[in-house]
């Protein structure tokens, strides 16, 4: 096996994210070979040298990928001081897994776990995130100049948002029903579009991730991603990768 920085391969088997790990190496705390490593950037292979962190051997871990559909006002962090339920606390796996991206507390929904963490930052880089699909209950009527702005984007303080795909789903006197595709992943994103276009909702869902979809995984519930869908996932951000270069 070629060899991989060694906080790639540290955030690989679970120990932290990758930032925390190299905070780690520069503490002095991580040893590869019986060697101290304190400073960045060091190599090596996960399956000849031995990794020991504060003087417990790393081992590699099998890699899990989870599919929740995540109920409103469940959290998406590993550490939350005021004890809400988190997303991880739905699902029993042994493994240190994370929330590939967030949901707002407020959003129900589709939500990626697992504890590869280069696939997640694929996953979450800018340049190489999936379609995503909300479905937004609305107070009230939609008129179609609303959703053709929702459509151009709007501006934020962080730049302008853009939309995939916008559509009115079901146009009521006391609520409708509007189905936005985006690629960005701003802070609560489609709340503040649909306030920047003067529309107020009721609920808001995450119903597909790419081509992932909730069908069979009702609210609170969630399901292993099979073979094909994480060889699609890695297919997809790989090929992305490969057209930015």
């Amino acid at each position: 096996m070629t060899k991989q920085r060694l906080q790639k391969i540290l955030a690989s088997a679970g120990i932290d994210s990758r930032r925390k790990c190299e905070e780690l190496i520069l503490q002095g705390v991580v040893r590869v070979n019986g060697r101290v490593v304190d400073t960045l950037p060091v190599f090596a292979d996960a399956e000849e040298d031995t990794i020991t962190v504060n003087g417990r051997q790393v081992r590699s871990v099998r890699k899990v990928y989870f599919l929740l559909n995540k109920p409103k006002g469940v959290i998406c962090t590993n550490f939350d001081p005021q004890g809400r339920t988190k997303a991880i606390d739905l699902i029993p796996a042994s493994e240190r897994i994370f929330c590939v991206g967030r949901l707002d507390i407020d959003t129900a929904g589709l939500i990626i776990l697992t504890n590869d963490s280069e696939l997640a930052n694929r996953l979450t880089h800018p340049r190489y995130e999936l379609p995503k699909t909300y479905i937004a209950v609305i107070k009230g009527p939609i008129d179609s100049a609303a959703a053709e702005k929702l459509k151009k984007g709007v501006w934020f303080a962080e730049g302008k948002t853009s939309s995939e795909s916008v559509r009115i789903l079901r146009s009521g006197v006391k609520e409708s029903l509007i189905e936005i595709i985006i690629r960005q992943g701003l802070s609560r994103q489609i709340s503040r579009m649909l306030a920047k276009v003067g529309l107020s909702f009721k609920s808001l869902k995450r119903t597909q991730i790419g081509k992932l979809d909730d069908k069979g995984v009702g609210i609170g519930k969630f399901r292993t991603l099979t073979k094909s869908e994480i060889a699609y996932l890695n297919k997809v951000t790989a090929s992305r990768q490969k057209l930015d270069k």
